[in-house]
């Protein structure tokens, strides 16, 4: 579990392939940039921008992780020499600063507008229309691995649209500053959320739409 407070910007320095074929997965080397090393062990799960990886060997000022085909198809941002969100697996004796977080990718978002205003910014994504159910004004969502409060939602033709304003702080310490208009962002529902479907729609026949 995570909470979807970033505590360092990494960057993914190398990619290798794990095989020959289209469905075989890469090797991230991530450099852990200000991310405390010394407590991470091999096998711990670290959310590489709200992906939950394991750690599978430390380097010198990192760590590498294996990300299977799958998990590639269905996030953005871990198939190219990026700067990347990194938070480390809860402990009992942290602090829930954000919110309940998984760090399974739920869908992918679009960016559809980043725009100063005043000294924060506007951020506008589309999400699929899958999840439109589970974004609610003020209720809680997670991008590239931040955790986000929504401040408007609208349902659209093709999905579903939903503001964030970002203060300062946030746009200084992730990733987020690098957010352009067409931008594929990846999306978490809040967990919470997903289990009151969950319990509305047992036995009704109604299938899963995060399926």
């Amino acid at each position: 579990m995570f909470t979807g407070i970033v505590a360092a910007v990494g960057k993914i320095t190398a990619i290798t392939p794990l095989g020959k074929d289209t469905d075989a997965g890469v090797r991230l080397m991530i450099d852990a940039g200000g991310l405390p090393m010394a407590d991470v062990a091999l096998g711990d799960s670290i959310a590489l921008n709200g992906a939950c990886m394991t750690v599978v060997e430390k380097t010198g000022n990192g760590f590498v992780v294996d990300v299977s085909r799958e998990s590639l198809n269905r996030t953005a941002g871990l198939d190219g020499l990026n700067e990347v969100n990194l938070e480390k697996a809860l402990t009992l004796a942290d602090r829930l600063g954000g919110h309940l977080v998984s760090g399974h990718v739920d869908g992918l978002g679009t960016v559809r507008k980043f725009e100063p205003v005043g000294e924060s910014y506007e951020l506008v994504v589309e999400a699929p229309s899958a999840l439109g159910k589970y974004l609610a004004y003020k209720g809680s969502i997670v991008v590239n691995g931040v955790s986000l409060t929504v401040n408007r939602v609208t349902d659209t033709a093709s999905g579903c649209e939903f503001s964030i304003n970002l203060i300062p702080h946030t746009i200084a310490v992730t990733t987020l500053k690098h957010l352009k208009v067409g931008t594929k962002v990846n999306l978490e529902v809040d967990l919470i959320a997903r289990y009151v479907e969950r319990m509305l729609s047992a036995g009704s026949g109604m299938p899963n739409p995060l399926k």
